[in-house]
């Protein structure tokens, strides 16, 4: 059994984009730019923008964070995103989600300029990766793709079983392992919560990508052995026989199925940490298609 390690492989991936800003700058050139919006004082996604900054720092990017009351306007908003797409010293820019419930979410998301979309959102980089076209790909599931790449797991021919079918990872993922590529070319089924006898696809399944959301949804009898696990959930259980009070777990029950698998990503650890850095590749990446 291998581990997919996302702390180990982000920090390899921070490590190459710093050198590659270091270069930038060395031959005279602006560092990428990426900003956060962020409405509001949630907890959850201050933490999450914070990290996002500290992220920049380490690589030798510029950030900017727009911080938003939670009562602003969707019109004023709206406002604030046409700004950013106008900035030609923004790269790409995030919108930290939740927003307020007064605000709709789908049309700020269509107000980004989809080259600037480095969080892949935009119905127009969705329909570019549909069809094959360069694209910024969300940042869960081109981590998930980079694992799959940096640890050699084969794909070719494989049957892969999503378990989720959000727009942010379960559909897009089952697009792109079905496609043409070295971490490509698998028959790929996208499963979902009403899905009847799900157990049946993923005893089939030579990878599983669970993101369902419901922890410890994955058992031991509902695999087979030699299987690939990407584990996408991350839930804070309670647990009083811990420091802290409680546990995080994903949507496998990992000791359940590890020694059944040929490769696993662990919660916490796995794909969780390769988003932000994925978030910065993709800056990386509109830097360089921006100015071509």
């Amino acid at each position: 059994m291998t581990i997919l390690d996302g702390k180990k492989t982000s920090e390899t991936l921070k490590q190459e984009i710093a050198e590659e800003v270091k270069q930038l700058k060395a031959a005279g050139k602006k560092a990428p730019h990426l900003a956060a919006v962020l409405v509001g004082d949630d907890g959850a996604s201050l933490t999450y923008v914070g990290s996002k900054v500290k992220a920049c720092e380490q690589v030798g990017f510029a950030s900017t964070l727009v911080k938003l009351p939670a009562d602003i306007t969707e019109e004023v908003l709206l406002k604030e995103i046409d700004k950013l797409n106008a900035n030609p010293d923004i790269d790409g820019y995030i919108v930290q989600l939740p927003l307020p419930k007064h605000i709709d979410e789908q049309k700020i998301l269509l107000a980004v300029d989809p080259k600037k979309d480095v969080d892949g959102f935009h119905p127009s980089n969705f329909g570019r990766i549909a069809l094959d076209m360069e694209a910024f790909i969300p940042a869960t599931p081109f981590g998930i793709m980079e694992l799959l790449k940096r640890y050699e797991v084969p794909t070719k021919g494989k049957h892969v079983v999503v378990v989720g079918r959000s727009h942010i990872v379960g559909r897009p993922i089952s697009i792109l392992l079905s496609q043409k590529g070295a971490q490509g070319n698998a028959t790929v089924t996208l499963t979902h919560s009403h899905t009847p006898n799900l157990a049946d696809f993923t005893r089939q399944a030579d990878i599983i990508v669970m993101a369902l959301g419901i922890p410890e949804f994955l058992k031991g009898d509902m695999v087979k052995e030699g299987v690939t696990i990407i584990d996408v959930g991350i839930t804070r259980l309670k647990d009083d026989s811990t420091a802290k009070g409680y546990r995080i777990v994903g949507d496998v029950a990992f000791n359940e199925v590890k020694d059944k698998a040929s490769f696993i990503t662990p919660v916490p650890g796995g794909v969780g940490p390769m988003t932000i850095a994925m978030l910065l590749k993709n800056t990386l990446l509109a830097y360089q298609w921006n100015r071509k």
